[in-house]
């Protein structure tokens, strides 16, 4: 199941929902209180369950299983929900509202590598490919757009031609709009989204992997890179963190961390330090309200230069 703007936990065969909105207190009590075995949530819930002042006063040892879905799960995240909130059998959900809405799962049986690194394969009776910008369908292990074909694909938007043509191609096929690898077993890693992607100097950058790298350092709870206008390099690479509590840091520090680590053109050209991102009611991190933010912040132009 996936919950839209709330937390769900699960308990035997009963649904418990929480609360009317999401609230990480909330959720914690009821995990405990009704001993529920599950929890489902976009990755933005758990980190703000596993950060609340009072996560180690409440019993989570009844949870084993989950689903994590809604925007692409870091890495770092996944391992504390397995370690901290006792979720070894928790998998990665991904797909659309058009898609009904999950296309690909792992499963509890994968290697929580597998788990921690992939949204898994191909749900039964769908069918998926990785295009190139020519719409020729790439090799295994390379990145491009990735299409979903099947039952669970929409017919369409309500009385909306023009946009269903947009999305769904002649052939049946969804274009997600979502930057994918699919290696040889089948496995699929979301890259990032191609309209997120940062085009620096001619070099493609996908944030996610900006982000899945400083999720790594022991000071940042969580992470938004987007890139803005810049007049030499066409875009730079911008970072917005929320620190653990109680901890400071420097833009100097962000950067050291990354030197030597990851490509000298990945390495942040802006970082702050925030207390919240923009999100939707569901939880997704608002990306181009971040972007607009800088833009208006710097006085910079929303037109790329290259």
């Amino acid at each position: 199941m996936v919950v839209s703007n709330l937390a769900c936990v699960l308990h035997g065969a009963t649904i418990v929902y929480p609360s009317a909105g999401f609230d990480p207190l909330t959720v914690l009590r009821a995990v405990q209180d009704e001993r529920c075995t599950a929890l489902h949530g976009v990755p933005t819930m758990f980190i703000a369950e596993l950060q609340h002042p009072q996560f180690q006063q409440f019993d989570l040892s009844s949870l084993r299983a989950g689903i994590m879905a809604g925007s692409p799960c870091p890495i770092e995240v996944m391992r504390r929900v397995v370690d901290r909130m006792h979720m070894g059998e928790v998998t990665i959900a991904y797909g659309m509202t058009e898609t009904s809405p999950v296309s690909f799962q792992s499963s509890p049986h994968d290697s929580l590598e597998r788990r921690v690194s992939t949204v898994g394969r191909i749900q039964p009776h769908m069918e998926a490919k990785v295009i190139d910008t020519e719409g020729r369908t790439v090799p295994r292990g390379v990145a491009g757009e990735l299409c979903s074909r099947g039952y669970a694909v929409m017919i369409g938007y309500w009385d909306d031609h023009a946009r269903t043509a947009e999305a769904i191609d002649a052939e049946g096929w969804m274009h997600t709009g979502d930057l994918a690898v699919i290696d040889d077993e089948g496995y699929c890693n979301i890259v990032g989204r191609s309209k997120d992607m940062i085009i620096r100097g001619g070099e493609n950058v996908y944030p996610r992997e900006i982000e899945e790298y400083l999720f790594r350092h022991p000071k940042v709870e969580d992470v938004a890179v987007v890139g803005v206008p810049d007049e030499r390099y066409g875009e730079a690479v911008c970072a917005w963190i929320r620190l653990r509590s109680g901890e400071t840091a420097t833009e100097e520090d962000i950067r050291e961390f990354c030197r030597g680590q990851i490509a000298h053109y990945k390495v942040p050209a802006m970082v702050c330090f925030v207390d919240a991102f923009p999100t939707t009611i569901t939880g997704k991190v608002q990306k181009y309200l971040i972007r607009k933010t800088m833009i208006d912040k710097l006085g910079l132009s929303e037109q790329r230069t290259a």
